[in-house]
């Protein structure tokens, strides 16, 4: 009964993970499915917002609010300059990508220059632990899952069931037709972008406690998130938040319960399988 139980934690920890890069792979496969552009610096701005965290909240409600205040301006500020620096190369996906990751090297490097290259504890405003299926699990680590699961929710139902949600899916199904109607979807994209840029800052912040900021950490955050728009389709919330449940679990259940020679080869066996099973992936917002 034990190892059910600590089964059941280590699905918790995937399930925190996942709910994680799923803040951040939502704002992104909107980014790439409304606005049309391939940003590749998001991992970078997950981790700028884990500094920020680190920096500005130490283990105070007030330097947490602090932090989370200055990063989504921040990211909202960064995602406006991309929508004006990136129109030039509307389409030009390649280039897009060249552009934002030669950014995102640029800035990763000098955030890590800046604070010694050395893994960092960001400290949460509820320190401690609480008993939980007989073990005791962070009481951080919960509270993240509680207000990752409510950022979930609040962008399913405004994609779903919003006047912006409706035009957002307009504009991801046919952008052109969108235009048609009166639609302006320059500032929808530009909209969006910025959206999209203040929530991966946001959640860095709020999630530091859970993955801090270290040299390579947006190398990971930008490759999982990636693999979770893909697999979920392009511009489909409902399908990222599977995804990326999925990927969560995937990596801790998956590494505890799978035999050591399989284990780096996990995530690469299930995307293939669910490419295969399901080969047509630029979603519609669902």
């Amino acid at each position: 009964m034990d190892g059910i139980f600590a089964y059941a934690i280590t699905g918790l920890d995937g399930l925190a993970y996942g709910l994680l890069l799923f803040c951040v792979a939502s704002g992104l496969t909107l980014i790439w499915g409304v606005a049309d552009i391939l940003q590749l610096g998001h991992g970078t701005l997950y981790l700028a917002g884990a500094y920020l965290g680190w920096w500005l909240a130490d283990g105070g409600w007030g330097g947490l609010a602090a932090a989370t205040a200055v990063g989504a301006l921040a990211g909202a500020a960064v995602g406006g300059l991309l929508a004006i620096c990136l129109r030039p190369l509307t389409g030009r996906h390649l280039d897009q990508g060249l552009a934002t990751l030669g950014g995102a090297f640029v800035t990763a490097d000098l955030l890590t220059t800046a604070t010694g290259g050395q893994p960092l504890r960001a400290e949460a405003p509820l320190p401690g632990s609480v008993p939980l299926f007989g073990h005791l699990y962070p009481t951080w680590r919960l509270v993240f899952i509680g207000v990752a699961a409510g950022l979930a929710t609040i962008l399913v139902l405004i994609v779903d069931r919003s006047t912006v949600g409706a035009t957002v899916r307009a504009v991801v199904d046919d952008e052109q037709m969108a235009a048609a109607t009166g639609i302006r979807t320059r500032l929808v994209q530009a909209g969006v972008l910025a959206a999209g840029c203040a929530l991966a800052v946001t959640v860095g912040v709020i999630g530091a406690p859970v993955l801090g900021p270290a040299p390579g950490v947006d190398t990971t955050v930008l490759t999982l998130s990636l693999i979770i728009v893909v697999v979920g389709g392009l511009g489909s919330i409902r399908g990222a938040l599977l995804a990326a449940v999925g990927v969560g679990l995937l990596q801790t259940l998956g590494v505890l319960l799978a035999p050591a020679a399989l284990v780096p080869f996990l995530l690469a066996a299930a995307m293939l399988i669910v490419l295969v099973a399901r080969p047509t992936l630029h979603g519609r917002p669902a």
